[in-house]
């Protein structure tokens, strides 16, 4: 049978009396219970202490990290309202282009209706609105260089036929013929007269009126050495009655561009240049392109 009394001896240093005390079982097993319970419970509440004061740390280091995030975001949104109002600016201005080019509006940049319960907290609904801000400003962006490109696209093609438009005089001189029906000065029938006749002296520079490619160098019976030169877009330029060329089939050239030189070639009764202008094929005034 387990023992039901503990004895404890207490003998002093430098005593001969001896104190006893005697326990009972129970009371001593109840007295390491408690003891068990006690050092069960302190070391809880050590436990509940530190993590309590971890948690407290932590959550102090998100909130620090919450606010920083917070003011970056405003000043992100900040930023997106400056460049929203900038691409205004650029969008009025490109709208301002397209009506002094003549060209139709752009496409509609209009958002499609959205909607419906926020489930979310602030920091989420920020965050979605400043996200809806950047996606907003990529459309405007991607518009206005849609609508840049086709200006650019349109502008070339005006500035490539203003180059290609016949203007100005291919030679220094003075009118002789204009175009039209006269008399012819051979036979003195009426007869029409494809182009204008600039009288100057034999050598006289003969200039390209507009950009274009030499199509052909040929001599006929009627305008003598001719210079016929292909500028795009329908126009197309004569030269007549020339002493000598300047250029070859195929060479590319640009307006004011030496081509030719005055002379009496063909059928001709002095000195000039026969100059022709064709649109399409048909003869034009070339009083227009003067």
């Amino acid at each position: 049978m387990p023992p039901k009394h503990f004895t404890i001896l207490v003998i002093p240093e430098g005593s001969h009396q001896v104190r006893r005390f005697a326990l009972r079982s129970t009371v001593l097993k109840w007295a390491l219970a408690v003891s068990v319970l006690l050092v069960l419970g302190l070391s809880g509440l050590v436990v509940d202490y530190v993590a309590t004061n971890l948690d407290r740390n932590e959550l102090e280091r998100l909130q620090v990290e919450n606010l920083s995030q917070r003011e970056d975001l405003h000043r992100l949104a900040v930023q997106l309202e400056d460049l929203r109002q900038e691409l205004v600016v650029v969008a009025q201005n490109d709208a301002k282009v397209r009506v002094m080019a003549k060209l139709t509006a752009p496409k509609s940049d209009s958002m499609a209706g959205i909607g419906g319960p926020s489930r979310e907290d602030d920091a989420s609904r920020e965050y979605n609105a400043i996200q809806q801000r950047i996606d907003e400003v990529r459309r405007q962006i991607d518009l206005r260089r849609e609508s840049q490109e086709e200006i650019q696209g349109i502008l070339n093609d005006q500035r490539s036929l203003l180059a290609a438009k016949p203007s100005g005089w291919p030679v220094k001189g003075w009118l002789t013929s204009n175009f039209g029906m006269r008399r012819d000065p051979f036979n003195g029938k009426r007869k029409m007269h494809e182009g204008l006749d600039i009288a100057a002296r034999t050598g006289t520079s003969v200039y390209a009126t507009a950009d274009g490619i030499v199509s052909s160098i040929r001599t006929e019976p009627g305008y003598g050495k001719v210079v016929t030169i292909d500028h795009g877009y329908g126009y197309r330029t004569v030269y007549g009655h020339n002493s000598k060329y300047h250029v070859k089939v195929g060479q590319r050239v640009r307006r004011g561009d030496l081509v030719a030189a005055v002379g009496n070639t063909g059928r001709s009764t002095g000195s000039h240049v026969h100059y022709e202008v064709r649109l399409n094929g048909v003869p034009v005034n070339p009083h227009k392109y003067l």
